[in-house]
């Protein structure tokens, strides 16, 4: 059986990015083929270079206007994950690759989600709120922020103690675990 290959489109470190791609490497069943940015300076673009994953900047014309819809067909990619990416996909992406675009929220969704709502802004919300866990939420994209079907959710405790920048090193350690392995049984 071929493996699936794999689209991430990523804004930031690519730390997600790269976990995904050795967790492939590793186990087989998929290989991250592609990696898509849209900001030129992101860590990521280092890391696929690195990694050896090519890797393609794109502006938000190349997206609205059905390029990079374009290039992910002919690329014949299988599966698109977001990893850190905070703009909105298309949605003639969404609709070529239904049930096939999956997104990671560092909290418990429905809460701390929505437009603006990324990486420290949700653990500073979580700790204002005085919520006594946290977690992650992976879920199938739609066409609003946040709100796709769940297909998964871990906790993890939150202290009274913990700074938003200790929420964030708990979810990100669940992100590691369970991102790879929940895209892996997608895949199947």
């Amino acid at each position: 059986m071929n493996n699936k290959r794999i689209a991430i489109f990523a804004s930031g470190s690519g730390s997600n990015a790269e976990n995904i791609y050795n967790y492939f490497k590793e186990n087989g069943g998929a290989e991250v083929s592609l990696i898509l940015c849209n900001k030129a300076d992101a860590y990521v673009l280092e890391r696929a270079k690195r990694l050896g994953i090519e890797s393609m900047v794109f502006t938000a014309q190349q997206i609205e206007n059905g390029e990079i819809l374009s290039i992910l067909k002919d690329k014949g990619i299988d599966f698109i994950v977001l990893a850190g990416y905070l703009k909105k996909i298309p949605d003639d992406i969404i609709a070529a690759y239904p049930d096939k675009i999956v997104n990671i929220h560092p909290s418990l969704l429905p809460k701390y989600g929505g437009k603006g709502m990324y990486g420290m802004r949700v653990h500073e919300a979580v700790k204002a709120s005085g919520d006594d866990v946290s977690g992650i939420t992976i879920h199938y994209l739609n066409d609003r922020y946040d709100e796709g079907s769940v297909i998964f959710q871990k906790t993890c405790p939150v202290l009274p103690t913990d700074t938003p920048e200790e929420i964030a090193t708990k979810v990100h350690a669940l992100e590691y675990q369970y991102y790879p392995q929940v895209i892996a049984e997608l895949l199947v």
